[in-house]
């Protein structure tokens, strides 16, 4: 029982390190994937006033 939940706290560790690096390499090697939507938007807006 010990070895299971040694191996899903290893998991669980290893995957929080690779979202980790995930965040600070990723926009180095995928730009794309990170940058801000470049399409300006539009709406009409109406506000109720008494």
């Amino acid at each position: 029982m010990w070895r299971l939940i040694k191996v899903l706290f290893f998991l669980i560790v290893l995957g929080g390190i690779g979202l980790i690096a995930y965040a600070y390499v990723g926009p180095l090697f995928f730009p794309n994937d990170f940058a801000a939507p470049t399409q300006e938007v539009i709406r009409p807006v109406t506000l109720e006033t008494e």
